[in-house]
């Protein structure tokens, strides 16, 4: 089998709408500092996007985290792969995700973060597709919503191919001889 990748959204389209979340975000956080929390890898060019547009003072760590384990269905529990580097206690805490699925990986996560006593947590999700929701979460920032399709770049991966491309793409898996 090989890849047919064709544009979801734009490169042009992701920055635009990455700036208008950012904006909001600015609002909300007047006169705050944000402890952003990237969920690493898929994340890292949304977060570095979105912090390229924030005028308020920012701090950062970041959280590799898994339910899925070595299978491919969720195992229900979350796997801290790298946890924190410093407190979040009494911190104004923004979780920057690529993608909002099931929702159980984030539901599991903000259970765990607000243990941890924050000033406040939201969460700023890149993508959500919402017909894929068994769990709830509740997301402050959303750039867009999509449908349920398989989806690359801009961080996003396919077995470890396809982060760097600057645009959301959606793989397509097709016979040899159809390409």
């Amino acid at each position: 089998m090989k890849e047919r990748i064709y544009t979801l959204i734009s490169e042009e389209a992701l920055k635009g709408r990455i700036k208008e979340v950012a904006e909001r975000i600015n609002r909300d956080y007047e006169g705050k500092t944000i402890h952003i929390i990237c969920i690493l890898r898929g994340s890292i060019f949304f977060t570095c996007e979105i912090a390229r547009w924030l005028t308020c003072p920012v701090t950062f760590d970041f959280m590799q985290i898994s339910s899925y384990g070595n299978h491919t269905k969720s195992t229900g529990k979350l796997e801290m792969k790298k946890d924190l580097e410093e407190s979040i206690e009494g911190r104004d805490v923004l979780v920057v995700e690529d993608i909002l699925d099931s929702g159980r990986t984030l539901s599991m996560l903000t259970s765990t973060l607000l243990k941890r006593k924050p000033a406040s947590l939201k969460i700023c999700t890149l993508l959500d597709k919402p017909s894929r929701r068994e769990y709830h979460v509740d997301v402050a920032y959303n750039c867009f919503e999509i449908e349920d399709k398989f989806v690359i770049g801009f961080g996003l991966d396919y077995a470890q191919k396809y982060r760097n491309l600057q645009y959301i793409g959606v793989v397509e898996f097709v016979e040899e001889d159809e390409v």
